[in-house]
């Protein structure tokens, strides 16, 4: 995560926590913190390192031959 990421991310929350615009939002200091200073319980929850997702609707990869930039139909997005 990047700083910039960390600002983007802030500001949509934000929006959806508060309902604030951007332009009423003012940044005052910014700093990569490491996960021991954490203290938000919604930060610390994904400190976990043996955390797993599934991986959901996963694409099967095509032949590199049979790739093309270009598709005349709907790509699948389901595995068979």
């Amino acid at each position: 995560v990047t700083i910039n990421g960390a600002d983007s991310q802030m500001y949509s929350e934000m929006a959806g926590r508060h309902r604030a615009h951007p332009n009423t939002i003012q940044i005052i200091n910014t700093a990569t913190l490491m996960a021991s200073e954490c203290k938000r319980e919604h930060m610390t929850e994904m400190h976990d390192s043996k955390m797993k997702y599934p991986i959901i609707r996963k694409m099967p990869l095509v032949v590199k031959k049979l790739r093309s930039t270009f598709t005349a139909k709907r790509p699948t997005t389901f595995a068979r």
